[in-house]
């Protein structure tokens, strides 16, 4: 939950629960901004809360359980309570665990929750109280941002759901996002998180739409998005980093890897590959392209030498045998990736794959698991360790307090870490003049499996 000061002494107060992914964050962000300009006031524990939002996740059955178990607490501790998100188009789900919710709502619904809010907890705003500007609000640190570039998705990956929580594909105006990246830029943002279903496919809806932008036409295209962002300007004077999540590799991604040797870019792609053996891609649905993809990854690291590929993988999967896993093991031993999650395949109610036959025991799941994890933490330290002696560019998440001794650590990430998802760079000794949002090059000293450890550099 959050709290706000800058609305009126008598507001009616609203509490916010967030679960679920970075574009389920952006859309509490955007209901939360919509409820400032009403007058509405935020809290940050129940007890003060006129009304409580939880804004759940539904994709897998794991996460229904946890938007549940969230719902019940907020209605324990609260009683008043709004439900909203992907979980939501469960509405008669959710009824018959939490028959006392005041209102379910579904996934982007902003105009529905606002709603919601009114008719229970009614708005006691001045008359002008909405003209009033403010800034929107953020559930990140100021440092850095989300950028969401559209919604829904036009896949049919017999594993997810989310085209039915989420819809099909709607890109956002090219002009809008930038005007929305530029503003957040000029709030103090440092790096923007592009996040999407499928950033590879913005615009593909809207047949790329192109619009003015700054006397130029900019089309409702990746490239060109990522382009314009990297003319981005922060206050002192630097490229914000751009930092791309959730990219199928489509061909037209070759063309951003140039912009990331230039700097335009922060060299970082976060690739959903889930598997790489033919037949388990098949029953996917999704591209069995592993071979192609090995030959290109070659290609943009001779590009871009820096650039950090991320992405996760599903173990598991029904049919998915012996020979198959072994297969992923392989090619992860050849791709090289910087960054690796795993999850052992979960049924998601209304999935296609659910139906699949040969389904694989919950104790080979785990053992497949754990070797995975064995083989990518092993490719994690040895590139960690390469980089020993380096100096990095690193952009500061939190500072500590002094220890015994006067010496004050500090946490960060390099271009290669995303928030929340990769590694930290650990400081140790750092003026006492660092803040939150500071990018610093960092000499590195040491390093572990996840992590670098260093001391800010003069070079």
């Amino acid at each position: 939950m959050m709290s706000n000061t800058t609305t009126l002494p008598d507001a009616k107060k609203v509490g916010m629960v967030s679960l679920g992914c970075p574009k389920a964050l952006v859309d509490s962000e955007r209901i939360l901004t919509r409820l400032r300009a009403d007058g509405y006031a935020f809290v940050a524990d129940y007890a003060g809360a006129d009304v409580v939002l939880v804004n759940t996740c539904g994709f897998l059955d794991s996460a229904k359980e946890e938007s549940l178990a969230a719902i019940g607490e907020a209605i324990a501790e609260n009683g008043r309570v709004i439900v909203t998100g992907c979980m939501g188009e469960e509405a008669d789900a959710i009824r018959a665990a939490h028959p006392q919710v005041l209102a379910v709502t579904g996934a982007h619904q902003y105009e529905q929750v606002v709603e919601a809010v009114h008719e229970h907890a009614p708005p006691s705003q001045g008359p002008f109280v909405d003209l009033i500007p403010q800034p929107d609000i953020k559930l990140t640190p100021r440092h850095y941002s989300y950028l969401k570039i559209s919604e829904g998705c036009n896949h049919s990956c017999s594993f997810c759901i989310i085209p039915d929580l989420r819809g099909k594909l709607a890109s956002r105006r090219i002009d809008a996002v930038l005007r929305e990246a530029e503003k957040l830029v000029a709030a103090g943002t440092k790096e923007l998180l592009v996040i999407s279903q499928d950033t590879s496919a913005y615009g593909v809806d809207t047949k790329h739409d192109p619009r003015q932008w700054k006397g130029r036409e900019v089309r409702a295209h990746m490239t060109d998005l990522a382009r314009e962002l990297g003319q981005l300007r922060t206050s002192d004077d630097r490229t914000p980093w751009v930092r791309l999540h959730y990219v199928y590799p489509y061909p037209h991604v070759d063309h951003v890897i140039p912009l990331m040797a230039e700097g335009l870019l922060t060299p970082y792609l976060d690739i959903p590959f889930q598997h790489a053996a033919p037949s388990v891609l098949k029953s996917m649905r999704r591209p069995a392209n592993e071979a192609k993809v090995l030959e290109r990854l070659t290609k943009w690291r001779d590009i871009c030498p820096d650039i950090a590929i991320r992405s996760s993988f599903v173990v598991g999967f029904p049919g998915e045998t012996e020979a198959d896993f072994q297969y992923l093991l392989e090619w992860l031993e050849e791709a090289q990736l910087d960054r690796v999650g795993a999850f052992r395949f979960e049924p998601v109610e209304g999935a296609r794959a659910n139906a699949l036959p040969n389904p694989v025991p919950e104790e080979v799941k785990e053992e497949r698991y754990a070797r995975l994890m064995e083989v990518t933490e092993r490719i994690s330290a040895a590139k960690l360790t390469a980089k020993v002696g380096r100096t990095l560019s690193v952009i500061i998440d939190e500072v500590g307090e002094p220890d015994e001794d006067g010496d004050i650590g500090a946490t960060g990430r390099s271009q290669a870490d995303a928030p929340e998802i990769d590694g930290a760079v650990y400081l140790r000794n750092v003026p006492e003049t660092l803040v939150p949002g500071d990018i610093v090059n960092v000499g590195i000293e040491d390093a572990d499996a996840h992590d670098l450890f260093g001391v800010i550099s003069d070079q």
